[in-house]
This record gives C-alpha cells, structure tokens and sequence, in this order.
C-alpha cells in the first residue's frame, strides 16, 4: 500500500499520505526520527516501485473522498523517488488536489529535484541546524551531503519555485535550541525567506530515547528570534480515514508503520470497526510494542529495523 489516510495533519489539515519509497530510504538518520534510525543513508534516486500503481491508489482514494492536500511524504526521503515529478504532475492533472511535498531539503541543490518539485503547491523542507557540526550530531547525514551546499540549494529553490515554501525546523533541547543555533538558524531562515516558518518539537517516540522536546523558554526564544513562526508543540486532532482496510489490525499496522500512534488514537481505531480489545490482544502477541514519551502512551507496530 502506497497510500494511507487522509490523516490530520497540524500544517495539512486533512492530508492523503503517498509513500513512493521503501521504509527507511533516506539520506539522513535524523537522532528524532519516530520511523527509527536509517542503517544506511542514501543519495540514490531510484523507480524504486512502478508508478502507474501508485498513482492508481492516489486516484483511488481521491475518487472517494478528496483531501485537502496530497501529501507525498514517504518512510524516508520521497525525493529520492525519480518518478515524484511524474506522479506529482498526473496527481493534479486527474484529481485536481492540491500537491505538498514533505522533505528534508537533502537534494534540492539538484536541478533534477527542483524541477521534479516545480508543479507541487507547497514544499516543506527542514532546517534543523545552524552549523555543519549540529547538522551532522542531529540530521546524521549520508556522508556525500554538504551543509552549506543544501541550505543554499533551499534558497535557490525558493527563488524559482512559483508555490509556496514552509520552512520547518525541528528542535531537539541541549542540541540545536541554544542561543547561538538559533541565531544561526534566522541567518539562513532570512537567506532562504520562505513563506512560512514551522518550528516543531518531538512529540512521537524518536529514534533516539534521550531525545527531548526543548522546554517553553526555548520555544519562546525561537519564536521571538525566528520572527513570525507558527509554533507546533501539541499532538494532532481529528480521525484517521479507515475506510480502505478490512479490519482493526491491518488498519493499526499499516497506518501506525508510518504515523505512530497514541494509543487513544489506536482505540479509536479499534472502535471503527467494532474490534474493541484487539490493540491489547496485539500487544499481547508482540504485534504491537508499547511505547511512552513525554508522558503520552504510544503503540509500535513491531517492523524489523531495515539493514
């Protein structure tokens, strides 16, 4: 299954999930990850599935109920998909939706990328550091991946891209929320200028347990020295959309591999489909691993780490 939702997303609202690449194909092993760490980072772009079977699952489930936003976004970095221009251009042409892309920003130096992004309404880059030494302690990069040569390819695809851009940094406290980062981080927010600053925090288990979430001093120098961002530091609200899975399980497995659930979330699940107890009887039969962070419980489907 390629596509999943349309799940609640904070900057999306009801967003339809696309994955056009293989769990965990990534350039980066970011330490907050909540899909766990990247064994081995990747620059490569691939056809890594055949794209009229993806674009047959968008169209699909557009056909039912059409989202307010496409979102390719993948289990892993979806620019290394060599197809996403493609699949991004026939999305808009037969749905008619609005296109975003999530992504690291890792590759858009590239004119390949840049132009495979060209027909998308918005892109979502991150910026999660404001030196070469805290990207590679936080982003843990493919070794091949230049700092400064990434932040200026980000500023060279805002100059050219007619859609918007939404900058998000992610803050993980003692790393990139000191006072010097995040100066660092305005210079290179007021190089690239783009639309939109998101600043999040951890709120799902990271692929690193000593990870935390900065505190509210932090946030609040964020968002005094960054100007004008939109602070992201609560869970999402709203239901996940259902409606293409047969049971409980498949439904808890599938979406929970790509968007970790709380386990009121889960429950939830559970109720749409009239299986109330099976997200303790997963548990139970090591399907499903608890997890707590930050004070709210979690279920993990039980996914083998890819080598």
């Amino acid at each position: 299954m390629y596509v999943y939702g349309p799940v609640p997303s904070r900057r999306l609202g009801r967003s339809l999930g696309v994955s056009p690449i293989p769990r965990k194909r990534c350039s980066y092993s970011c330490v907050y990850c909540q899909l766990g760490k990247t064994r081995k980072p990747s620059i490569e772009r691939e056809s890594f599935f055949p794209k009229e079977d993806i674009l047959k699952e968008i169209l699909s489930k557009c056909s039912i109920d059409l989202p307010d936003y496409v979102t390719f976004v993948g289990d892993g970095e979806p620019t290394l998909n060599k197809d996403l221009g493609w699949l991004i251009s026939r999305t808009k042409e037969e749905t008619g939706s609005r296109i975003a892309v999530i992504t690291n920003g890792s590759l858009l130096y590239r004119d390949d990328v840049k132009s495979d992004l060209a027909n998308a309404d918005v892109v979502l880059p991150s910026l999660d550091a404001g030196t070469a030494r805290t990207f590679i302690t936080v982003n843990r990069p493919h070794e091949d991946l230049n700092f400064d040569k990434i932040v200026q390819g980000i500023a060279d695809f805002r100059e050219m891209f007619t859609g918007a851009v939404w900058l998000e940094v992610m803050l993980v406290s003692g790393f990139n929320d000191t006072d010097d980062e995040i100066e660092n981080i305005r210079k290179y927010v007021q190089l690239i200028r783009p639309q939109r600053v998101y600043v999040l925090v951890p709120i799902r288990p990271p692929a690193e347990r000593w990870v935390k979430p900065p505190n509210r001093e932090r946030l609040l120098h964020a968002k005094l020295a960054l100007t004008d961002v939109h602070i992201i530091s609560d869970p999402e609200s709203g239901s996940f959309d259902v409606s293409s899975f047969d049971n409980a399980k498949s439904a808890i497995i599938e979406i929970g591999g790509r968007h970790p659930l709380r386990v009121d979330e889960a429950v939830e699940i559970e109720s749409e489909f009239e299986e109330i107890g099976i997200v303790r009887k997963m548990i139970e039969a090591g399907e499903l691993v608890e997890a707590k962070y930050d004070g709210i419980e979690y279920v993990l489907p039980q996914i083998p780490e890819i080598e």
